[in-house]
């Protein structure tokens, strides 16, 4: 045990908190696959779980994998990655596997699992900016027309192909990147610009496809969504209505583990309303615990990125736990009705491969990152304990 421990380096705080919410995940997952497991399976609910476990598993093993890697190999790591994730989205956008009328994964050979493009597209894309925001020459950074090409086009150009299939993930992305950009130090006049030019491009592929349907039919679907939750309906509002249900006959400690009713009647219930499944289960105890270690989580990112040694380190860290953290409270914020629905899953909680992988890569790229000053003492405590040689005696 001992040598499994000292092989674990970086904040150990973030790992209990990854560890504790990926083991928490298993039993509302169990319960909340019942009724998805008789749906659309033979009804093997004990499948589903362990399906659950082996992502899990594989995640846990990337987030190690990824710790192990000093930080600053990911820079020039994301010049490579970055053209390979742009083709994944050209080709998820046009053959890529579709669900819901929403072409958002691939199908992964022999395993037969799918994956969602966007979440590697995130992660990649965060880390490219956190590199060029760190190398770039200060002038050059005041320029919007120097900057123009190699920062704001693989933003434009990841949000792009993202957009038509799932705006919630895209605008998530966007708004990372234009945190990431105020944070190092992107002048504001050239932000508001991108802004507006963000707001000009979304408007015209709204219009673009009103005038030509067939291109995307989530156009309408955002529309029902914004209708639905601003009226109020409880017939055309569903699913939030189910969840409020769960979340009001849970109450203070809930009914307990595998008891959900809702469950039986909430699409989607073990990832895009686990929360309400796990309130239901484990009332508002559970759920508030539940927000406090994503807060506790945000508040580790926000302590590794300021002990950074580097500016890459910083920004590293704040890109890619803000895309875990926005994802977070967008669920919850969804499954309590303070937001429309939008399809984000419930970080390390939910069932669903590619985003416990990402989201383990994104903990894994953290924990490099916390365990940089440690390196960079190590490095100066091994160079300044080697001995000098006079040039006399050379």
């Amino acid at each position: 045990m001992s040598t499994i421990l000292q092989r674990i380096q970086g904040d150990r705080t973030l790992w209990v908190i990854a560890v504790l919410l990926a083991l928490f995940s298993l039993l509302p997952v169990y319960s909340a696959s019942s009724n998805i497991a008789f749906l659309y399976g033979t009804g093997n609910t004990l499948g589903m779980l362990t399906r659950h476990g082996m992502h899990l598993v594989l995640g846990l093993i990337l987030m190690y994998a990824a710790h192990k890697i000093p930080y600053r190999h990911f820079g020039p790591l994301s010049l490579l990655l970055l053209p390979f994730a742009i083709l994944l989205l050209v080709y998820t956008l046009f053959q890529g596997h579709s669900v819901a009328n929403a072409s958002r994964w691939i199908q992964i050979p022999l395993l037969g699992w799918t994956f969602q493009t966007s979440a590697f597209a995130s992660i990649v894309l965060m880390v490219y900016i956190s590199r060029y925001l760190s190398k770039a020459d200060p002038e050059k950074l005041k320029s919007l027309k120097k900057s123009a090409l190699p920062l704001l086009g693989p933003i434009f150009i990841v949000c792009g192909l993202i957009l038509p299939a799932n705006f919630s993930t895209a605008a998530l992305i966007f708004t990372v990147s234009m945190l990431l950009l105020f944070i190092g130090g992107y002048p504001l006049k050239n932000l508001f610009i991108i802004l507006g030019s963000g707001l000009v491009a979304f408007l015209l592929f709204i219009l673009l496809v009103m005038a030509f349907p067939n291109i995307s039919n989530r156009v309408e679907t955002w529309k029902a969504r914004i209708e639905a939750y601003s009226s109020g309906n409880s017939e055309e509002n569903y699913q939030v209505t189910k969840a409020k249900m769960a979340i009001a006959e849970g109450r203070v400690f809930g009914k307990g583990p595998g008891k959900s009713i809702q469950k039986n009647f909430l699409p989607q219930s073990n990832s895009d309303f686990i929360y309400a499944v796990i309130v239901e289960e484990f009332g508002t105890f559970g759920g508030v615990m539940l927000v406090f270690f994503y807060t506790w989580l945000l508040i580790r990112v926000l302590v590794i990125s300021t002990r950074s040694a580097t500016k890459f380190g910083m920004l590293l860290a704040i890109g890619t736990g803000f895309v875990i953290l926005i994802q977070a409270f967008v669920n919850l914020g969804v499954a309590v009705n303070l937001l429309p629905v939008t399809g984000q899953t419930l970080p390390l909680v939910s069932a669903g491969g590619s985003s416990i992988w990402m989201t383990c890569l994104a903990i894994g790229i953290i924990l490099s990152v916390s365990r940089g000053k440690k390196e960079i003492a190590e490095e100066e405590k091994v160079l300044n304990s080697e001995p000098i040689i006079n040039p006399a005696h050379a």
